[in-house]
């Protein structure tokens, strides 16, 4: 039988209320608590906990605290990825951050999307996309990385930007929702 975490991981609709599901959501509370409440010093660039946890954790990545992830196993950073105070990472699907990205505070980034029909998405019905983001990309204060987008090499999110398609390599978007200005 196939279980929902099975589901999850190859895009199919599952339950997010599943008990194996929040088991693994509430080991990634641990990790971030701890992340979160450690002093500078004590924490380093990111907690034992939530360096465990996470997928992958490239050289030179620094997470500032507050942060949030949902599973942390599905989240990827490559080498010297920044994340600036107050990012959350909801990763039900998988979510790389390429080498030298840098995102602003308050940045989100979601993968899940609940079932369109009332009843379903009360029963905890949804389905998970991946978000991949390229090397060297700047995500500006408080944008929203919509699920299943893919941001190219080098580009810029402007702040406050909400992303809900894939952006070319190397180009400039702004808004809601996002809309070219350079490239």
């Amino acid at each position: 039988m196939t279980t929902e975490r099975e589901k999850m991981r190859t895009g199919k609709w599952y339950d997010c209320l599943d008990p194996e599901l929040e088991a693994l959501r509430s080991a990634a509370r641990r990790a971030v608590h701890q992340h979160n409440t450690l002093p500078p010093w004590g924490r380093g660039a990111v907690a034992p906990l939530l360096h465990r946890l996470l997928g992958q954790v490239g050289e030179g990545v620094f997470l500032e605290a507050p942060f949030h992830c949902a599973y942390g196993f599905n989240i990827s950073l490559g080498d010297n990825v920044y994340l600036n105070a107050g990012c959350a990472i909801l990763d039900s699907g998988s979510v790389t951050i390429g080498t030298r990205s840098m995102l602003g505070p308050n940045v989100q980034i979601y993968c899940a999307q609940h079932h369109k029909d009332a009843a379903r998405r009360a029963a905890g019905e949804e389905i998970a996309y991946p978000v991949q983001i390229g090397e060297d990309v700047w995500i500006g204060g408080g944008a929203i990385i919509m699920p299943g987008t893919t941001i190219g090499d080098a580009a810029i999110i402007g702040a406050g930007s909400v992303v809900t398609r894939d952006v070319a390599a190397g180009v400039t978007v702004v808004g809601n929702p996002a809309r070219l200005i350079s490239g």
